[in-house]
Order: C-alpha cells, then structure tokens, then sequence
C-alpha cells in the first residue's frame, strides 16, 4: 500500500478561507463509460474515495453532469458525514442528453435548479466551491454568475469559480462576484491557457488543470524523470503541474485504488529547474 500523502505537496487557499492540501481530486471517472450512468462497481468506487481521503486529499472536485448526479451521490455515500477539512467542489452548467454528449446551460434557472439539486446529492447545506462550468453561447456569462451570486449571498454557496473561461469572461464576471478559481484545461501538451496560469498566479486566483495528463509516451523528458524516481510518468507531469505555479491544485482523477496511489506521489516529488524546463 502507497505511503504517499498529498500533504507533502503544501498547501494553498480557496477563497482566504480554505485550506487544502495542493493535491486534489477529479471524480469524474468514477461514473460510467462516457461519464455516463452507474460505474461498473458502485463498491470500488467508494473505496477509491475513501482512498483519497486516507491518503491525505482533502479536496475533491465533481460536477452535476458527471453520471449525471452519479458523482455526487457516491461521494456522499461514501463520504459522508464529511472530515472538517474536506472541500468539495462542484460544478453547474452543462446538461446530459447522452453517453459523451455535454450541453451548455448557463440559463439563471437552470443553475438554481442545479446548486439546489446538488446541495441534496451532497448532503450540505452550503457548497464550498461551486464553479459555472462552462459559458453557454446563448446566454451572458454575467447573468449566469450574477446568478450564483445571488445564491451565494442566500448563504447557498460560499465562493464562486469558473471553469472553461478566457481572460475576457473572467474580467467580466470579476465586476459582479469575487471569482476564487478558474479551472482551465490544461497540461504538457496543451498551453492554451498559459497566461491564465499566470494571470491567477498575480491575482490570488486558484488554477484547477482539468484533463492534466495527456499524451506522455513521445515526451523524453518525462519517461527519463519516471525512471530516476521510480515514479509513473503520470505522478511526474502532476509534480511538473505543481512545480508550474504556486497556485495550480492539480485534480488528477481515476477510479482505480492503484492509480490513485501512483498519482498522489507526485505530491513529494522535486523536480530540479533542468528538469521542469526540459518537461515543459
């Protein structure tokens, strides 16, 4: 059994607020394929989320759509009643018609419907994070954060985030809410949101990384930094990610136990400044 802890990764601040250890978790996959409908195995799902916790991780990321409402009902059932640590975030905005299929809608009733039905699965009266997860084309994105924002002030949400947002969106619903995260897509391979990695690093904005970990068998630099350390190359570019920012929380999902492990040794992982520089 892994001896890694995600503390050994530091931490960092959601909000002023909230601490959490600076490696945390995704439970996407811990839904069926196409993260739709139940998991091959309701039980080992469960048991890679009290994993995370065993393990130190006291920050999960999830999201309505994700089943739909499969995620969130799994962690609570295994979670809950919750560690005083432990943060979830979840996420509200994109609908479900099928297997692979996501769906924008950042309509303001919608997303009311959506925090409400999400503070049930979840068992809370409050969520901590609550991020619109992606603008939708047929509504301003500052009518569907105004609407978390009138939630939040209900005492239905402590902070806001925005996931899948360019510096644009992001300065427009700044004017209306405080925005404490911004979860972008981004790894070795796909850059796109560099300079919102450094944009939340000037403001105190915490960087989530979703799909972290892509395309590593033709990157040199990180299969010769796997075998130094005896580490998978997954555990080196999360510990790339950490070394990247001060304010990037890596999310790293899966839903195996093993996998889990593997990846959170990324959490006392030192890349040297050679090695970081050659990765990246």
């Amino acid at each position: 059994m892994s001896t890694a802890d995600a503390s050994a990764a530091g931490t960092i601040d959601l909000g002023g607020d909230l601490t959490v250890n600076r490696l945390g978790y995704g439970a996407m996959r811990i839904t069926g394929d196409g993260i739709w409908g139940e998991p091959k195995s309701r039980d080992e799902a469960k048991a890679v989320l009290r994993r995370v916790v065993e393990v130190g991780v006291n920050f999960i990321d999830t999201a309505d759509s994700y089943g739909p409402d499969v995620s969130e009902e799994l962690i609570a059932e295994a979670l809950y009643p919750y560690g005083e640590d432990l943060v979830i975030a979840t996420k509200g905005g994109l609908v479900r018609p099928g297997p692979g299929v996501w769906e924008p809608d950042g309509r303001p009733e919608h997303l009311r419907s959506a925090l409400e039905g999400s503070l049930r699965r979840l068992r809370l009266e409050q969520i901590p994070l609550y991020q619109f997860h992606r603008p939708d084309p047929k509504v301003p994105v500052e009518e569907s954060v105004g609407a978390l924002a009138e939630l939040k002030n209900e005492g239905k949400i402590r902070h806001i985030g925005v996931s899948n947002f360019n510096e644009e969106q992001l300065r427009a619903v700044q004017r209306i809410t405080p925005i404490v995260s911004l979860q972008n897509r981004y790894n070795v391979d796909d850059r796109t949101s560099e300079s919102l990695v450094d944009l939340c690093e000037q403001e105190q904005i915490v960087f989530l990384p979703w799909a972290p970990i892509q395309n590593l068998d033709g990157n040199t630099a990180v299969q010769e930094a796997a075998a130094k350390y005896g580490v998978t190359p997954y555990a080196v570019v999360l510990a790339w990610l950490l070394a990247r920012s001060p304010k990037i929380l890596p999310i790293p999902g899966t839903g195996s136990v093993g996998h889990l492990e593997e990846n959170v040794a990324a959490a006392g992982l030192k890349l040297t400044p050679a090695e970081v520089a050659a990765i990246r």
